[in-house]
C-alpha cells in the first residue's frame, strides 16, 4: 500500500484526484499507476485500469491470477468490474468510497474468488484525498 499511497501523492501533483494502484505478483510489483482522467482527458483512466492495462501487458496475457492489486480507494463499479474480468486473487484497498464505491451496488463485481482486505492504511489514504478536495473548493 506505500507504493500505492507514493502513486497517490503523484496524481495529487498533477491535480488528479489521488488515487494510486499497485499490482503485485510473486512479492513482485509488476504495475504502478494512478489516476490520469485529466491528464488525458479520459474518465476510464482511473489508477486501477492503467495498473491492470499495464500489469496484463507485463504478463502477456489477460487475467491477474496469482496478482493483488493494492489501492488506495475503494474502487468504482467499472474498475471492480475489470478487476472481476482480470481475475485478481486479491484486491486491497485504503479508504472507502462512500459515494461511488463499489459495494454501493447490488450484486457481485469481482470475481468469486477474489480475496477483499478493507482499511489497509486508511487514514493516510483518506488524508490525501480531504487535503486534495479541500484545495479545490
Amino acid at each position: 500500500m506505500k507504493s500505492a499511497l507514493e502513486e497517490a501523492r503523484k496524481a495529487f501533483d498533477k491535480k488528479e484526484i489521488p488515487v494510486g494502484a499497485v499490482v503485485v505478483c510473486k512479492d513482485t510489483i509488476i504495475a504502478k499507476a494512478h489516476n490520469l482522467t485529466e491528464t488525458l482527458k479520459d474518465p476510464t483512466a482511473h489508477a486501477e485500469m492503467q495498473a491492470i492495462t499495464a500489469a496484463t501487458n507485463w504478463l502477456g496475457g489477460k487475467y491477474l491470477t496469482g496478482c493483488t492489486i493494492y489501492v488506495t480507494l475503494e474502487p468504482c463499479a467499472m474498475c471492480a468490474g475489470a478487476i472481476g474480468w482480470s481475475q485478481a486473487s486479491a484486491l486491497v484497498y485504503g479508504a472507502t468510497d462512500e459515494q461511488k464505491g463499489y459495494t454501493k451496488i447490488i450484486g457481485p463485481l469481482l470475481h468469486p474468488k477474489t480475496k477483499i482486505v478493507r482499511g489497509i492504511k486508511v487514514k493516510e489514504c483518506k488524508d490525501l484525498l480531504v487535503k486534495f478536495f479541500k484545495s479545490r473548493r
